[in-house]
């Protein structure tokens, strides 16, 4: 059985192939990875950064995958504003999205985490508006949800980055590299 830990750049698909539109090919986990047989356990969005975990086990992916195994997921996220003590309760207890509410998580403000490595292209940054750093975990795994979540907050997020899944975690893990788990 391999796994590997894979910390996903920016702009990168969670695939190893572009079926997309014609034109200039986007980056895929091909450009990083060279290692048959092995698959992304869950997807992680190409304006999405961090912890991707590929195997080529199918019980595991399944496992890492499927919400109903409920493994959580933990995210940092720069968002757009001070989210107050509410917003982070509101997110806590589960927030009503379009396609329905979401499951409770954990949320909390952060600091920036010192490991960070820089984006490119870089975060627009306004003088006008602050940002602040939130460490969300959920358990569960629905198209953009931490997006639509902090959204539904009042508070847009700006960066997102998978710290963790399960256990696994992207300490030591520089953007764009992989390892064995």
């Amino acid at each position: 059985m391999t796994t590997i830990l894979f910390n996903k750049p920016f702009n990168v698909l969670s695939q190893f192939t572009d079926k997309g539109t014609e034109g200039s090919p986007r980056q895929t986990l091909s450009d990083y990875i060279d290692l048959p047989g092995v698959y992304a356990a869950g997807r992680l969005d190409r304006d999405s950064e961090g912890l991707l975990v590929l195997t080529d086990d199918g019980k595991l992916q399944a496992r890492i995958a499927n919400p109903r195994h409920k493994l959580p997921k933990t995210y940092w996220v720069q968002v757009e504003g001070i989210p107050d003590e509410a917003a982070l309760q509101a997110l806590q207890d589960g927030v009503a999205l379009k396609d329905g509410m979401t499951r409770p998580a954990k949320a909390r403000r952060m600091e920036e985490p010192t490991s960070l490595w820089l984006r490119d292209p870089p975060v627009r940054f306004r003088k006008s508006v602050p940002d602040c750093w939130i460490e969300l975990t959920i358990r569960e795994g629905r198209n953009r949800q931490v997006r639509r979540m902090t959204a539904a907050v009042g508070h847009p997020t700006l960066r997102l980055i998978r710290y963790a899944v399960g256990a696994w975690t992207l300490d030591g893990l520089a953007s764009g590299k992989w390892r064995h788990a």
